[in-house]
């Protein structure tokens, strides 16, 4: 399989993904974070979202000299590597604090905004490059 091939998998994954990311997202802020199951539920769609961005990365830069490609790349995109790390942690740290109290915090919330951003500037990205999706 080619890198395009294994890029057009990637990149149609996580087209599929993102609304439901989104949308479980939506719900836990209406909702407070109230209830188990939409928590597992965004725990359960995100992760895979989150691993996904990380492959699309490394399609790109491989593992060499990524730093040095990716510091020359435009500023909404370095922008959107920052937004997906603060979200990746936040991510992290909400979720164990969640485990532990099982409760909605100020973390949560912190984790909620910044994964919003993220997801704004991950449709813009998307659809700078919209041309990709459409080609045979």
């Amino acid at each position: 399989m080619t890198k395009v091939q294994k890029l057009k998998i990637c990149d149609w994954t996580l087209a599929i993904l993102l609304p439901i990311v989104l949308a479980s997202s939506i719900q836990l802020e209406a909702t407070s974070s109230s209830g188990i199951f939409p928590v597992i539920l965004h725990i359960i769609v995100a992760l895979p979202f989150m691993c996904l961005i990380v492959w699309h990365i490394f399609l790109h830069f491989q593992w060499k000299k990524w730093l040095i490609k990716f510091s020359k790349l435009k500023v909404p995109t370095r922008i959107l590597w920052w937004l997906y790390l603060l979200t990746f942690i936040s991510g992290i740290a909400t979720f164990i604090h969640w485990f532990i109290e099982n409760e909605h915090s100020p973390l949560g919330g912190i984790h909620g905004k910044i994964g919003f951003f993220m997801i704004a500037f991950a449709i813009g990205h998307t659809i700078k490059r919209i041309k990709f999706f459409k080609k045979k």
